[in-house]
């Protein structure tokens, strides 16, 4: 049982929230400047990407926009079940995607997967963003997202990575690119919990009664939430 109060004892209590929020808020705003602020790195390295409209750079990636907005999203060669955390974030984007895309930002997601793997699992989604195959570039390496028996991963979110918790797979993050006089800069890059700010779902979450709520692993491919619960 969750404490109880009056209307007056409530309102009381929300407006000293209130003032908590209003502090995160601001903080919010300095955290965006300053990550605006963080120095452009040229990607000095020609990545490309399997497309629906074929080979693409990352420069090309752009079409035309000076900035890229890249989630890695879990989906390697070969994956039977595709990340059920990754859909839940890209069912959150796809319709986001266009007022991005009206605003100087293009969006796309980048998997190491092959492309006809991406649009398969695209087409039974319903997605409409774009998504690229880096499958045979070293893209998903280099950005610190996927691993491998022959390309170990070492350090995941700007820490090293115990010898005794190395895996195989992916992972996921963002990663942020500028596109300035012909140009390719790498801006930023979240992992983990990092990503959790372009979760939708975690954002209406946090403002329902009980929160996030999780005892284990609860998501689920949306098309099966019916079947789990039946």
């Amino acid at each position: 049982m969750h404490r109880t109060a009056s209307r007056e004892q409530w309102r009381a209590a929300r407006i000293a929230l209130l003032a908590r929020e209003k502090e995160l808020t601001r903080l919010g705003d300095e955290l965006a400047h300053e990550r605006q602020a963080l120095p452009w790195v040229p990607v000095e390295q020609e990545y490309v990407f399997d497309t629906p409209e074929g080979r693409r750079t990352l420069a090309e990636l752009f079409d035309g926009r000076s900035q890229l907005l890249v989630y890695h999203f879990m989906l390697g060669p070969g994956t039977e079940a595709v990340c059920p955390s990754c859909s839940s974030i890209a069912d959150g984007v796809n319709g986001p995607h266009v007022h991005l895309e009206h605003h100087d930002v293009a969006f796309v997601a980048v998997s190491r997967a092959p492309l006809a793997e991406i649009e398969e699992y695209r087409a039974r989604m319903g997605w409409s963003f774009r998504w690229a195959s880096s499958h045979g570039s070293d893209f998903n390496f280099d950005f610190g997202v996927s691993s491998t028996e022959e390309r170990p991963l070492l350090e995941y979110n700007f820490r090293a990575i115990p010898e005794s918790d190395r895996f195989t797979g992916e992972r996921p993050g963002l990663s942020a690119f500028a596109l300035e006089d012909g140009t390719v800069f790498h801006t930023y890059s979240a992992y983990g919990r990092g990503v959790d700010a372009i979760w939708s779902v975690y954002a209406w979450l946090d403002r329902a009664p009980k929160g996030r709520n999780e005892d284990g692993y609860w998501h689920r491919r949306r098309d099966e939430y019916e079947a789990v619960s039946a």
